[in-house]
């Protein structure tokens, strides 16, 4: 079985989120399911800078603006295809937004561009690769299916994984001729999409399977309330959509093994996690006091993720005695929301804006508790890391982050079963309820061991996940002869 995936993003090739953490770690566990997989991504300088020996394999004269070449590569641990078009990926900084912090003006000639290369290998451009199946990331990949569905038979087949729906690449009719697409495309069964060209709407429609990062999140998407729009679209076919939950990369987030960590440990020497605490407190400039509670958040600070509200719940998170570290970039009002907070309450609230790799381990490996107050939430990689760590997840009861963290209810501590605190709705006076029962949780020394070792040994891995993607795949080539 060979797999072409096709993402904007890969850890740690280029980051901007979750989306490259999965791009990076699927592949070498579907490899375990007999799954070649060979990741397609663009051609951005960091990307080019870590070619070792590449061969160029496939040549486009001319390719939206200029001529392009598909590179074959190893790096990062990944066999990859690299489109490398400068005129179209050799920039600086974020890989969709400018120097002015908003999108580039032909993003979505760029990213159509990726969509092409891929259709190309899936034609048959490179004889020693020819895929079964074509799985595509989001909509910065999304125009991939639409372009094989218009381009006539034989093709692979096409799969689409939703990772967060908010995101949707929404682009003027008139580019349709020029990114490649019949005039019939633009239709409702089609690419259009409330009168423009929907990357991810044109692969929710025309990919064989659709599959989104958690079940819940699967069932949310198909409601008013989550669907974004597109929740009429995602009932239509919900025969072919699945919910698939996200790993971690067990190598990388192993606190027995973590390079970043200035004191390693495992479930048997939880008490190794106080030095990485006063670390961690030095390091963010808290109070160094081993009793404090310590809550951390590793977050993008938007309105999606609760932000807003947590910055409301400070006050009283302080009031209960608890130190707060915050580690994020985003909103730039919440940034200095967040930055002023922290001056009002030096030593109990400190926030690191921007993000570090290292300070998002140590952060993970310190704090007595994790906080995600999203409003949705797709899957979550976090959570999954504080499960790890033995730190202990305050979650929403949305998404992914329903799926990975059983609450600690009492029932649940009766019969042994939970790992986190989850809460609902998600205001401001909820923040403050969960993080004060997971305080009280804490008062009891040895429960709350028991519950950091029942979190440390949750499955967070991406063997479970690779074994279902592994069966999609066949399901799917089986059900269209290929």
């Amino acid at each position: 079985m060979r797999v072409l995936s096709v993402a904007s993003e890969a850890f740690p090739l280029v980051k901007t989120g979750g989306l490259a953490d999965v791009v990076a770690a699927l592949p070498p566990a579907l490899a375990r399911e007999r799954v070649t997989v060979r990741t397609l991504v663009p051609g951005y300088p960091a990307v080019v800078d870590a070619l070792r020996d590449a061969d160029a394999v496939h040549a486009f004269p001319r390719l939206h603006g200029g001529p392009a070449r598909l590179l074959a590569a190893h790096a990062a641990d990944l066999d990859l295809f690299v489109l490398d078009a400068p005129h179209l990926y050799a920039r600086p900084g974020n890989p969709y937004l400018g120097p002015d912090g908003k999108p580039w003006p032909d993003n979505a000639l760029r990213f159509a561009a990726l969509a092409e290369a891929a259709a190309a290998i899936g034609r048959g451009a490179l004889p020693r690769f020819a895929p079964d199946v074509i799985h595509v990331h989001d909509w910065q990949a999304g125009l991939a299916p639409a372009l094989l569905h218009y381009g006539g038979t034989p093709r692979p087949a096409t799969v689409v994984t939703v990772h967060n729906l908010s995101f949707q690449g929404q682009f003027p009719r008139e580019i349709l001729t020029a990114i490649g697409l019949p005039p019939h495309a633009f239709a409702i069964d089609g690419v259009e999409y409330y009168g423009t060209i929907g990357y991810l709407k044109a692969a929710l429609a025309l990919a064989d399977r659709i599959t989104t990062v958690s079940p819940t999140y699967a069932e949310e998407i198909r409601t008013p309330e989550g669907g974004m729009g597109l929740d009429g679209l995602l009932r239509q076919r919900a025969d072919a959509l699945a919910g698939i939950l996200n790993g971690i990369d067990e190598t990388v987030w192993n606190p027995a093994t973590d390079p970043h960590l200035p004191t390693r440990f495992d479930a048997r020497r939880l008490a190794r996690r106080a030095a990485n605490k006063a670390a961690l407190q030095a390091r963010f400039g808290l109070a160094v006091e081993p009793s404090a509670f310590v809550v951390g958040v590793v977050s993008r600070l938007t309105h999606q993720k609760g932000m807003d509200l947590l910055v409301e719940a400070l006050p009283a998170l302080v009031a209960l005695g608890v130190q707060v570290a915050l580690l994020g970039t985003g909103d730039p009002a919440l940034e200095r929301a967040f930055a002023a907070a922290a001056a009002r309450h030096p030593a109990r609230v400190a926030a690191v804006i921007g993000y570090e790799e290292t300070l998002a381990h140590l952060l993970q490996g310190s704090v007595d508790a994790l906080l995600v107050p999203s409003r949705f939430e797709p899957c979550g990689l976090t959570q999954l890391c504080a499960l790890r760590y033995g730190a202990i997840p305050v979650v929403a009861r949305v998404g992914g982050l329903a799926d990975t963290v059983i609450d600690a209810n009492a029932m649940a501590l009766a019969a042994g079963t939970g790992t986190g605190i989850q809460f609902a709705p998600v205001t401001r006076a909820h923040i403050e309820l969960a993080v004060g029962r997971a305080v009280s949780l804490k008062r009891d020394a040895a429960l709350w061991r028991r519950l950091q070792a029942r979190a440390m040994a949750t499955d967070v891995g991406w063997t479970r996940p690779a074994k279902q993607y592994a069966a999609l795949y066949r399901a799917l080539v089986k059900s269209r002869g290929s």
